[in-house]
């Protein structure tokens, strides 16, 4: 199995088709931030798609000596932040609302399991625009990337103790909103 770095090393020597590996190995888990980030699941396939062609725009760039997957968590983190500052910070719940409304009208489990899982992750966003960014961005890394310590720490241009009590701090807020709804 091809590495990421000999991967991209290839796609600079021409072999540009071989970046849909990448694609393919990354995609899901940028999603996963991308839309705990935004909220929104059409946006966040707008940013991954965007952080996408950014990092295949810039491969020239990557260096093989730095994990290609922290220059590409680095591309999505900036294109997401962007994305969530031209947006304003009041979240419309109007698309939850219509899947609500949709759901509840079936009264079958699967409805009602689908309606709780999706209240369940709409909370979790919502505590999450409430805790600082930094924090915020490390726990949906941690979580939602799966990445570890040490390449949240990269991709957030911070030391490895610094990442970790990010996470930390950021648990510990998001366990004080929840202890506070109750």
């Amino acid at each position: 199995m091809l590495t990421d770095a000999d991967i991209m090393l290839r796609v600079q020597a021409g072999e540009c088709q071989l970046f849909a590996i990448l694609v393919d190995r990354y995609r899901a888990r940028l999603l996963r931030f991308a839309s705990s980030k935004l909220g929104d699941h059409t946006a966040a396939d707008d940013v991954v798609q965007e952080t996408l062609l950014a990092a295949y725009a810039a491969r020239e760039s990557y260096r093989p000596q730095f994990a290609f997957s922290t220059w590409l968590w680095t591309i999505l983190i900036n294109l997401s932040r962007r994305s969530f500052r031209r947006k304003s910070r009041r979240r419309t719940h109007e698309a939850a609302f219509a899947t609500a409304m949709a759901l509840t009208g079936d009264s079958s489990p699967c409805g009602l399991s689908l309606l709780l899982r999706q209240e369940r992750q709409d909370r979790v966003h919502v505590w999450l625009a409430n805790i600082p960014e930094p924090e915020a961005d490390a726990i949906r890394l941690r979580y939602f990337g799966q990445l570890p310590y040490e390449e949240i720490a990269a991709a957030m241009d911070s030391s490895l103790s610094g990442a970790k009590a990010r996470v930390h701090r950021g648990l510990v807020r998001l366990a004080e909103l929840a202890r506070e709804e109750r």
